[in-house]
């Protein structure tokens, strides 16, 4: 495979500075990585000119046109603003709060302050229809946002790649 014109041919053109893809093209037959092996065999180390990618121009930047401009306004946000008051919690008669220890199904369960802090308490108010009372329900619920729906999947497809992925 390798004659001796073969690698007087790989010498000379490794000494043009040809990458060894392209000496393998020349020599037919091989590939860049038997090139490669070969170069190394023979202790072809630096090469006279390596190749290099062709250079392309460099772009010069397209002014910006800067002119007069309307001030930008955000639209208004169509969610509602949830504002609740700062709730303590609730003290019994012996003047302790509600603990994981103290908390019966009636009672509102929202986490108020560090858990790791000896402060921290349940609300302890009266929950209504779940864990919490009414002002953290409406803290810890929040009405959900409409999801964008992209107009170009219709609602069967969609619903069809769902179940199949199941």
């Amino acid at each position: 495979m390798w004659t001796d014109d073969r690698v007087a041919t790989l010498r000379k053109l490794w000494a043009e500075g040809l990458s060894a893809s392209q000496i393998a093209k020349q020599l037919g037959g091989v590939t860049r990585n038997a090139v490669i092996g070969k170069v190394h065999r023979l202790g072809l180390a630096g090469r006279a000119t390596p190749s290099r990618p062709a250079k392309r121009p460099v772009r010069t930047a397209r002014p910006r046109i800067v002119g007069p401009s309307a001030p930008r306004l955000r639209a208004p946000s169509h969610l509602p603003t949830v504002v609740i008051p700062e709730l303590e919690p609730v003290k019994f008669e012996d003047g302790k709060t509600a603990s994981v220890l103290t908390l019966n199904e009636s009672m509102c369960k929202y986490p108020i302050g560090d858990p790791t802090d000896a402060s921290f308490a349940f609300c302890g108010r009266a929950s209504c229809n779940g864990p919490y009372c009414a002002d953290h329900a409406r803290l810890a619920y929040q009405p959900s946002q409409a999801k964008k729906r992209r107009a170009s999947q219709p609602d069967e497809l969609r619903r069809m790649l769902r179940l199949a992925a199941m």
